[in-house]
């Protein structure tokens, strides 16, 4: 028997179930949209389209949708003129508890039983009904919930398996609520329906409800350690919810947004992790090893280079070592470290413990343990300078913004990881097309006359954007700087976003463009501090955390 497939918590899975279907939530990440990008608008949600894509390759022949928005109307249109289902059903969305949208709810509850009993052949039965209705179990202790709009099943499991305490899902069709209270079971079926509109619609309120507020005890429990807010490319319903939440909410707050696809969970694996090491009590306490040689690395696997550092037991730097990473996250670590230990005189038996950082860090086998670069970051910059309480790193790949606590704890963060825009790549890219250096480019636009503006931050149209400047014989030191400028601004509003305050850091090998630098201290308003060690900073955090894994004797 086919699933019959709803999307919405307004659903009546109870009634459905009563006339014989067999009801599942539609909630998986396809790879891609190659069919749905076909035949739909661009701007429609992801979540639109991976329903359409489910439809298309022939995974779903049943499915119930609620016309909860502008989305789910046009893939009502759509899936109706593709003929792929076998049944296709959509209700009205009333968005209010008042007396008119129950008596509306009724009369579709009424449409729906009959045209579903006609499909299946089948009659309404009043046990299975009943039965239908199951309770929806909530964590008793500490726990983590998700809110905002719902969540794929892959990314969520994702969600789990990074958080340090249990997770609820209290996002979107996850946080439904029906039949807490019964009605008499000798009610006919008329007076049932009447109850049953009522319950659905006097459920923990959707954001597309006229009255939202009851959302709030969504993140007033006493056991709420964090949360986690998504929300759907193109959705705005429960961005707008997210401005009152982050002002609200007493406990540490994450958002992260995806486009519905298993690409873009890969993404947001770091800032899952980060999050769940800026909460976590005692993931870094505990004594895993006996204190040996005394000596313990660091590993930070970054996309353009690998670095490693070696500490005494006093907290020295013995070696520091920055290689390219090369074909192979795991190739590049191996080599680096190998060089650190003939740098330092050491043999691998040497090392007592060695955590691994950067977006390579899985894929090092060596280490003891693997932790995010935030947190790595966060550890460096406050045992070089005690004082920072904002950390501004331009990496390869993305750009990330923390702030730190007095103690160098993460407080807070932000990352730019959708693209090149305003990373070490971008600046790559512009090089290559100035043919120069990145060392040429760093000390180039210190000295600009014309004030130029770069308008695009996507790397593609910027190369163009820079093209054209060349070819009308444009300064090199203007163009430079009008790049810096770019990446500055992208930066600066980081930095906003975060709450940054004095005094700032900036690490990693970015930190090493002086005309940058000067550029973002403008921006910013502020001197940033530059230390002789920024490159070595993930490495050397990571290092630190090693030695914090070891019993000392």
């Amino acid at each position: 028997m086919n699933k019959l497939y709803y999307v919405c918590k307004y659903t009546p899975i109870e009634l459905l179930e009563a006339l014989g279907a067999d009801c599942a939530n539609l909630n998986e990440m396809p790879e891609g949209f190659e069919c749905a990008d076909q035949i739909a608008h661009p701007n429609i949600c992801g979540f639109g389209k991976a329903v359409i894509e489910q439809v298309m390759s022939g995974q779903v022949k049943e499915l119930v949708l609620v016309n909860c928005c502008d989305t789910i109307r046009s893939v009502y249109d759509i899936l109706a003129e593709s003929g792929k289902l076998d049944f296709l059903y959509m209700l009205d969305m009333l968005r209010s508890t008042g007396e008119c949208s129950r008596e509306r709810t009724v009369a579709q509850l009424h449409g729906l039983a009959k045209a579903y009993s006609e499909y299946r052949g089948t009659t309404f039965d009043r046990e299975a009904f009943f039965k239908a209705f199951r309770p929806n179990p909530k964590c008793k202790g500490p726990y983590i919930s998700i809110l905002g709009a719902r969540m794929g099943a892959e990314l969520y499991d994702m969600v789990q398996k990074c958080m340090p305490y249990p997770v609820e899902n209290d996002s979107c069709v996850n946080n439904r609520s029906v039949g807490e209270m019964l009605p008499p079971e000798d009610a006919d079926f008329d007076g049932l329906m009447e109850w049953y509109a009522a319950e659905l619609l006097r459920q923990l309120p959707c954001m597309r409800m006229m009255d939202n507020t009851g959302r709030r005890q969504l993140y007033n429990n006493p056991n709420l350690k964090g949360i986690i807010y998504h929300t759907v490319k193109f959705c705005d319903f429960y961005s707008f919810e997210y401005a009152q939440v982050k002002r609200d909410a007493t406990v540490p707050l994450l958002k992260i947004e995806s486009d519905y696809t298993l690409q873009s969970s890969g993404q947001l694996l770091t800032r899952l992790q980060a999050f769940a090491e800026s909460i976590a009590v005692d993931w870094q306490e505990g004594t895993e090893k006996k204190m040996g040689k005394g000596y313990f690395a660091g590993i930070d696997s970054g996309s353009t280079s690998t670095d490693v550092v070696i500490l005494d037991k006093d907290k020295n730097i013995v070696t520091g070592i920055i290689l390219p990473t090369g074909a192979g996250a795991a190739a590049g670590a191996e080599r680096a470290l190998e060089e650190a230990l003939q740098d330092a005189g050491l043999e691998r038996g040497d090392i007592d413990a060695m955590v691994t950082t950067g977006y390579g860090r899985t894929a090092i086998s060596e280490g003891d343990r693997s932790i995010t670069e935030i947190t790595c970051h966060a550890k460096g910059a406050h045992f070089l300078d005690p004082s920072v309480r904002t950390v501004i790193d331009i990496g390869g790949q993305d750009s990330k913004v923390i702030r730190l606590d007095e103690n160098g704890a993460v407080v807070n963060f932000v990352m730019n990881d959708k693209c090149a825009a305003g990373t070490g790549r971008f600046l790559e890219m512009m090089a290559r097309t100035m043919e120069m250096s990145l060392d040429e480019m760093s000390k180039a636009g210190l000295k600009y006359k014309e004030d130029i503006t770069i308008s695009s931050m996507c790397t593609v149209f910027a190369e163009s954007e820079v093209v054209s400047l060349i070819a009308q014989n444009k300064a090199t030191d203007d163009i430079v700087h009008g790049l810096n400028k770019a990446v500055a601004s992208k930066t600066a509003a980081l930095a906003k976003r975060v709450g940054g305050e004095e005094r700032y850091m900036m690490t990693g090998g970015v930190s090493k463009n002086q005309s940058l630098v000067k550029t973002l201290e403008e921006k910013l308003g502020t001197t940033l501090v530059v230390n002789d060690k920024a490159q070595l900073c993930g490495a050397l955090g990571a290092a630190l955390f090693a030695m914090d894994m070891v019993e000392r004797a």
